[in-house]
């Protein structure tokens, strides 16, 4: 039986890992720095070691690990989706500054499921990524302790996690500056002077919850409520957004605080399919950028995050090794239509 009072403030080494996962040190060593695939040591081992690494809080010194192995220049990240242009964008812009950079990019799309995520950080460890950019995670702290245990960098991209730095867009601010330009376009268009609707994301998630503290905000400056029923977080799907909306009066002039283009989608197709809703009295804005949807009827403007941004802030944070305490807010533009 182990002792945990004998065991209080030591620290994990390779040789309690080797024992634990019945193997050798110089085994867990290979696993650990990345090398394994070269030892030709099984995955189903590998994976066994990083498991007990992280359950017993084993942490490698990140730069004498990478000292002592050849760089690979290899940099990896994970997102979520491909399937709309905001995380399309975050891809394919991240491999030209890598290459810029001189570093070599590996993407994967993890489909926001946690066992996705945590496998793909862990192959990426295995090809020795000298860092892990995770984009969007469910749980980034956990990839965090992964890569930390093999001696790995890791960097938080638009959403924040508390144990790595984050770099992530200013979303309360780009809330604000919206929703003043939906109360602006529905007073002059419409007449209507609010509340507005909010539409999309999901109470747990932190951008959600930053732009939705904007959007009540500027409520709260116009002296007004925001009732229960117009805030309709169903999460991040064309399909729920669209049911969700179908709570909403058929004949209501209103303004939508849309949150995402996924989401907008929902909407659009709900205002679409009822007949009687086409002459609805309806503007909405939307927190992300799609050129086509900008041009759609009733689209008073759209917030574009500033990946370029984002990413170089993420990049200068591996070259210098820098560790922020607070997350790294970018800006973001509004772009209005007319």
């Amino acid at each position: 039986m182990r002792d945990d009072r004998a065991d209080a403030g030591k620290r994990t080494t390779i040789y309690d890992i080797a024992k634990l996962a019945e193997t050798s040190a110089s085994a867990v060593s290979s696993i650990l720095n990345g090398s394994w695939r070269k030892r030709r040591i099984s995955k189903r081992l590998a994976d066994k070691v990083i498991e007990i690494a992280d359950r017993e809080g084993y942490a490698a010194n990140a730069q004498a690990s990478l000292l002592r192995r050849a760089r690979s220049n290899i940099v990896g990240m994970i997102v979520p989706k491909y399937d709309n242009r905001y995380f399309g964008a975050i891809a394919e812009q991240f491999e030209a500054i890598a290459r810029a950079r001189g570093l070599f990019p590996v993407v994967t799309c993890t489909q926001r499921e946690p066992a996705l995520e945590v496998e793909a950080a862990k192959e990426l460890i295995s090809f020795q990524a000298e860092c892990l950019i995770a984009t969007g995670a469910t749980d980034p702290d956990h990839l965090t302790s992964l890569c930390r245990a093999a001696g790995v960098r890791s960097i938080n991209l638009d959403l924040p996690g508390h144990d790595a730095p984050s770099v992530i867009s200013d979303n309360y601010s780009g809330a604000r500056d919206l929703t003043r330009l939906l109360f602006d376009r529905c007073e002059r268009d419409l007449g209507f002077s609010g509340p507005l609707h909010f539409v999309g994301g999901r109470l747990s998630d932190h951008n959600t919850a930053q732009r939705l503290r904007g959007f009540l905000d500027i409520h709260r400056e116009r002296g007004l409520v925001v009732p229960d029923r117009h805030v309709l977080v169903p999460g991040y799907s064309a399909d729920k957004a669209e049911e969700a909306m179908k709570s909403v009066l058929a004949n209501e002039t209103m303004g939508l605080f849309v949150n995402s283009t996924i989401s907008l989608e929902g909407v659009v197709r709900w205002f679409q399919n009822r007949g009687e809703g086409r002459s609805l009295g309806l503007r909405y804005g939307c927190f992300d950028y799609d050129p086509f949807a900008a041009l759609l009827p009733g689209n008073v403007g759209m917030v574009q995050q500033d990946i370029a941004s984002m990413l170089h802030a993420a990049f200068d944070l591996i070259e210098a090794g820098d560790r922020p305490t607070e997350p790294i807010l970018v800006p973001c533009l509004l772009r209005a239509s007319l």
